[in-house]
């Protein structure tokens, strides 16, 4: 997601029992935290949902609700199933199509087994309810004044509206059959299935499947009066095998095609870069998400002001795509494959989601608008990490933050894109695309670590990165260089370049190589400089006195640095 603002994230009492789920599909264990060292298992896990929602006229509220949980047994015997949901009153529970005894309360609904349950055992799980959820679906007019409602779940806001086990690991495929006024158009994950309207005329019902699993906080339902807009890439004979569309106000409708004019060759790029797109649809939504974007798998959602004009600015300057909006629309779209199809297993690993959409955005930017404009897009990323750090220092592996929403941070985002931003620049272009298309062939559908990232670049690229990984992502700071270089001649043959590295940043050196490059009135020399502590001093051939020494001068490595010559003797 983009997050313009930070949005205070009010404690959840199942924060606890969601980060002992960690390893669901794999029944792993969590990694070592410094609260939480114990190793915890969960005794279940859901498989597939079934969401039936029926909508009041003015979209205040759920008259009718019905979710159904393919549920699979992990862990015998099973006696009660802990589900996390919100305060909606429920009508009703069965299990195997037999009432059962549930309670609830502090947000979660625990369901008393008819009979317990054995391991490899499926059940058949269904809740019904009704109400105003008091958060997760959001109802609210859109900017033309129209009734809506939006699914709005990161982090783990999804059990307000739709009872589940509310944590990225619990992936699952899902169906939603919704009805809703006859003015309104649904959007939901996956396949638009069926549109049928109610005997009275007065209602439609539709009904989407997603046959891939997703994450519960992107499961999405918007529902509201919008205008469709097609991309003529999508109309035309030759058209791409994914469906795309865009749902705006229609007040905005004409504003729709240019502000989503990075779409398509965004899908395009990712496509050619990773993987096939790996949903049956997409769409982009201006809809109602506390965040600047929403990455809900097939139906991204964006704040409502997307598209909105500059009143006060020359007509013809009054709405114009700028960069910004290019690159939340390419952010968002990169989620699609990672965050959404490749997810992270924990909290702790919010990188693999934030860090690539970020970095894969730049990508994006500097193939559409070449390397000059890509070298300030990370130059951006690196001043929005620094001024970060200033404030706080901790691993871009974070296993001390509770309040999840505090992680949408520049260690997630930022720093997260310069970590692969280095490691391309480190392996090389074939190694590092082919690490990491190894590595989404190998989770997508699934969920995935910082050290499955780590070893999928292992085998692409034959290099050991436990010390980079150690230092850049489990380790915190950024490093501090002062380099001081002095050339003395040496006879008839030229001279020597003395440089001399020092690291000032308070926490251990970093050990990255670095790239140097010498400015020589006959052309230029390339150098390695590779530290090995605080302090390192290397000495190398070169022909005359430089007229300048550049560190790092192709900007492949995070840092704060300064260059002097040495004064003369």
């Amino acid at each position: 997601m983009v997050t313009l603002m930070q949005t205070p994230h009010k404690y959840n009492p199942q924060l606890k029992r969601a980060l002992a789920y960690t390893l669901l599909c794999l029944l792993c264990t969590l990694p070592a935290r410094a609260a939480r060292t114990e190793r915890l298992a969960v005794n279940w896990r859901p498989l597939h949902y079934d969401v039936a929602l029926t909508f009041d006229d003015q979209l205040s509220a759920l008259t009718r609700a019905e979710t159904r949980i393919t549920v699979l047994v992990l862990r015998a015997p099973l006696s009660v199933l802990d589900l996390d949901f919100g305060a909606l009153p429920v009508d009703g529970v069965l299990v195997d199509a037999e009432p059962a005894r549930f309670e609830q309360a502090a947000g979660r609904l625990n369901i008393t087994l008819p009979r317990p349950a054995q391991a490899q055992t499926r059940l058949a799980v269904s809740i019904t309810y009704h109400g105003r959820p008091a958060d997760g679906l959001i109802l609210v007019n859109d900017k033309d004044g129209h009734p809506s409602a939006t699914g709005d779940n990161w982090p783990d806001r999804v059990h307000n509206w739709i009872p589940t086990l509310d944590h990225p690991a619990a992936k699952a495929t899902v169906n939603f059959t919704v009805t809703a006024p006859a003015r309104d158009t649904v959007v939901a994950n996956g396949r638009l299935l069926g549109l049928l309207p109610t005997p009275d005329g007065q209602r439609r019902t539709w009904t989407f499947s997603e046959a891939a699993p997703v994450p519960p906080y992107c499961m999405i339902v918007v529902v509201g009066e919008f205008a469709e807009v097609v991309p003529p890439e999508t109309l035309a004979a030759d058209k791409p095998a994914v469906p795309l569309a865009y749902y705006v106000a229609p007040s905005e409708q004409s504003l729709a095609l240019a502000g989503f004019s990075a779409a398509p060759p965004a899908l395009k790029f990712f496509t050619q870069t990773v993987a096939p797109y790996p949903y049956e649809k997409l769409a982009h939504i201006i809809g109602a998400t506390r965040f600047g974007g929403m990455e809900n798998t097939s139906a991204i959602v964006y704040q409502s002001t997307l598209l909105a004009p500059r009143p006060n600015a020359p007509v013809s300057q009054r709405f114009q795509i700028g960069r910004s909006l290019v690159e939340i629309v390419a952010h968002e779209t990169a989620h699609q494959w990672f965050g959404d199809a490749v997810t992270p297993a924990t909290w702790a690993d919010l990188w693999l989601s934030e860090g690539f959409a970020n970095y894969f955005a730049g990508l994006f930017v500097a193939q559409a608008e070449g390397a000059d404009v890509f070298r300030q897009y990370m130059r951006r990323q690196a001043e929005t990490y620094l001024t970060y750090e200033r404030k706080r220092r901790a691993p871009i592996y974070d296993t001390e933050t509770e309040r999840l929403n505090s992680l949408l941070n520049a260690n997630n985002y930022q720093k997260g894109s310069w970590v692969l931003h280095m490691l391309r620049a480190q392996l090389g272009d074939a190694a590092f695309f082919a690490g990491l298309r190894h590595y989404y062939h190998a989770h997508a559908g699934a969920n995935a670590t910082t050290e499955d990232l780590r070893r999928a670049l292992e085998h692409a690229s034959g290099r050991s990165l436990r010390a980079f990984f150690a230092r850049w992502v489990y380790g915190s700071g950024h490093p501090q260089y002062e380099l001081n270089w002095a050339w003395r001649r040496r006879g008839r043959q030229g001279g020597t370049l003395a440089l001399t590295l020092k690291q000032t940043q308070p926490d251990e050196p970093f050990l990255t190589p670095l790239p140097v490059k010498v400015v020589l009135e006959q052309g230029e020399q390339r150098l390695t400089l590779r530290p090995a502590g605080r302090t390192t001093v290397a000495r190398f051939p070169v022909a005359e006195r430089p007229t300048e020494v550049q560190l790092d001068p192709d900007e492949t490595i995070l840092k704060e640095a300064s260059v002097t010559e040495q004064a003369k003797q």
